[in-house]
């Protein structure tokens, strides 16, 4: 038992970390129903608050974490309780995308001003104690002690003192809540300003383990979801047992992947495994959250004419590009790549109502199939393109089976999770992208014609480009189309009506697969030589951050997102704007997302302030002395 104890310490020490994350995380979606994506960005931005105080201005480390973690909890609980309030009527996806702009929004503030990763002292003491023939250090002690008791602290807290009791009300019935003269905006300002504070607090205590790195640390606090689907997302004290237990069984198996190289991304993909494994073999039911309908847009629709006048613009605009751009001619080819990969995320998202963050899954498998079928198989082109969307199909469908079960922020989380799982697990090996993580792959040559030039290659992706987009216009014109739309603002009318709604789920994760697939192959022939970079669980979402910004048109939202992500870039070549891209693309992200909600509809807002204020002037006017003297000077002046 001695050779496990290392192991078993180290375990509960990172997983302790795990569970405080995880019940800041619970508290925050029990009490206000938004599930906080950015929660690892939050500890993230505490550890580089905290590393400005400590390590730059030599401020002791007791006051630096005090500080750190009353600012944040403080300043992002009022604002994030603000975008909570104005999300209160938005779509899961509109919710989903608000937090992920957020997410997007830190991670690019920090890494703009700080530019790399930086080394992270050791501020706790580092002196060793034996117990047991194991060596255990001082900082290991500390962290476990602080998360155990900030952990009890809370569990008391939400139980038996008057605000944790109304943060139990708030979650059952606001309404009655404030009758009682309890503000539920108080209260859930509160939860969002505690879930904060333990955000900060794990961030503080993960950053000596892993440096000042925004993405690392967001990755790593994110690894506390499995935390919280283990407490089924509502049990504040399993959060912290299943930080713990996570922490452990993650700890031991590095003990056994050291023999086993495929299993390398085994450790750190255990908390994915776990939440995704929840979220699937629950019994259906078990995980649901408030749906509500979708909030109708009048859209502005042009005359036919115009509407065929300005595609056949933009079809002539494609076709000039090649003899305009000169030596940026590759990344056009990427931007009409980029308008499949958003077409098939847009009919998935937009048409059906299904959120997926597994998307670049899609698309990776795409193009290492391709890769061995046209370089590996010597099989024809268009064969071998065709073969890399129907390999991703099988995909979809796998994706799909917690889609029958769960819908929302849950079918995130569990596409989510896949996708780290297939990062992690599935591209180092040889059915992917191998332990050299590329794959070569040709450009087309149909018989005695040569297209590997770029200006060639780029009508060939205008073609399939073309090809996907009639499909998906033939989808949403369709009987399916009209039976996704159907789904996506209501699946139980659906099910009443007897249409199977299972069916058209996995069909529409199936039918995006194959396009995004088929997009993968594309990316890989464009290269020549691909791999698993820009193919990660977080490209998927940044990609439906894009979209979501893009716009609500159905198909110019694929060739504006497409044309932001992939061209605009290189026409601002400049340090400042790669700096500055990702806060841009989080920035607009939630104001997309505010903006679906119905928060940011300016028009609607000042007629109800304008409302408002012309109901207060009457009633005002209606009390005032000025008007009942003026009423008898008239009757006095008429009986004269």
């Amino acid at each position: 038992m001695s050779q496990y104890w290392p192991f078993i310490i180290t375990g509960i020490a990172t997983g302790a970390l795990y569970g405080v994350a995880a019940m800041g995380l619970v508290l925050t979606y029990k009490t206000t129903g938004i599930f906080n994506f950015a929660h690892g960005s939050i500890a993230a931005a505490a550890a580089y608050l905290f590393y400005e105080l400590h390590v730059q201005h030599g401020m002791a480390w007791p006051l630096a974490t005090a500080i750190t973690i009353a600012l944040l909890s403080v300043v992002g609980g009022v604002l994030l309780e603000r975008v909570a309030r104005a999300l209160a009527g938005a779509p899961a996806s509109a919710k989903i995308v608000a937090t992920v702009g957020l997410m997007l929004l830190i991670q690019g503030t920090a890494f703009a001003i700080y530019n790399d990763a930086r080394p992270f002292p050791q501020f706790l003491p580092q002196h060793l104690y034996r117990f047991g023939g194991i060596n255990v250090s001082a900082d290991q002690i500390i962290a476990v002690v602080i998360a155990t008791l900030a952990a009890a602290g809370l569990s008391v807290f939400f139980r038996v003192s008057r605000t944790g009791i109304a943060m139990r009300g708030v979650v059952d019935n606001p309404a009655l809540l404030d009758l009682t003269g309890t503000s539920p905006a108080r209260v859930r300002t509160q939860a969002w300003m505690i879930g904060n504070a333990f955000a900060a607090l794990s961030g503080v205590l993960l950053a000596p383990k892993l440096g000042l790195d925004a993405f690392l640390l967001t990755l790593l606090v994110v690894q506390a979801f499995g935390a919280a689907a283990v407490a089924r997302f509502t049990s504040l004290p399993l959060a912290y047992v299943g930080g713990l237990g996570i922490g452990v069984a993650g700890a031991l198996s590095t003990k056994y992947v050291g023999a086993h190289p495929a299993l390398a991304g085994l450790p750190y993909s255990l908390p994915f495994l776990v939440l995704f494994g929840i979220l699937v073999f629950t019994r259906k039911g078990r995980f649901t959250e408030t749906v509500r309908a979708r909030r109708v847009v009048a859209q502005r629709s042009f005359p036919p004419a115009v509407t065929w006048a300005g595609r056949a613009v933009l079809l002539a605009v494609l076709i000039a590009i090649p003899h305009r751009v000169g030596a940026r001619l590759p990344v056009y080819n990427n931007g009409l790549i980029m308008v499949i990969v958003f077409l098939s995320l847009s009919l998935l998202v937009r048409t059906s109502g299904q959120v997926s963050l597994c998307h670049a899954g899609f698309a990776a498998v795409g193009a290492a199939v391709f890769s061995h079928l046209a370089h590996g198989a010597g099989l024809p082109w268009p064969v071998a393109l065709v073969g890399a969307g129907l390999a991703a199909v099988p995909i979809g469908a796998i994706v799909a089976i917690p889609a029958i079960r769960i819908a929302g922020v849950y079918l995130a989380l569990a596409t989510f999770g896949f996708g780290i799982l297939l990062e992690r697990m599935a591209y180092p090996t040889s059915l992917m992208f191998g332990s050299y993580g590329t794959r070569t792959a040709p450009r087309p040559k149909l018989g005695g014609l040569d297209l590997t030039s770029n200006v060639r290659y780029y009508y060939v992706c205008l073609a399939v480009m073309l090809l996907v987009a009639a499909t998906s216009v033939v989808i949403n014109r369709s009987r399916l189309g009209r039976l996704l739309r159907g789904m996506a603002d209501s699946p139980v009318a659906l099910a009443t009506l007897g249409t199977a709604v299972n069916v058209s789920r996995v069909l529409v994760f199936c039918i995006s697969a194959f396009m995004a697939g088929i997009a993968g192959g594309l990316f890989a022939a464009q290269a020549g030589q691909i791999g698993y970079i820009g193919f990660g669980a977080f490209t998927s979402i940044i990609w439906l951050a894009v979209l979501a910004l893009a716009g609500r048109g159905e198909f110019s939202a694929a060739f504006i997102g497409a044309f932001v992500i992939s061209v605009v870039p290189t026409y601002l070549d400049s340090p400042t704007y790669s700096k500055l891209q990702p806060v841009l693309f989080g920035a607009f992200a939630l104001l997309a997302a505010l903006s679906e909600g119905g928060a940011l509809n300016v028009k609607d807002r000042l007629g109800s302030f304008a409302s408002r204020r012309a109901d207060r002037t009457a009633e005002r006017l209606s009390r005032s002395p000025v008007r009942d003297r003026l009423a008898t000077v008239t009757a006095a002046a008429g009986q004269s």
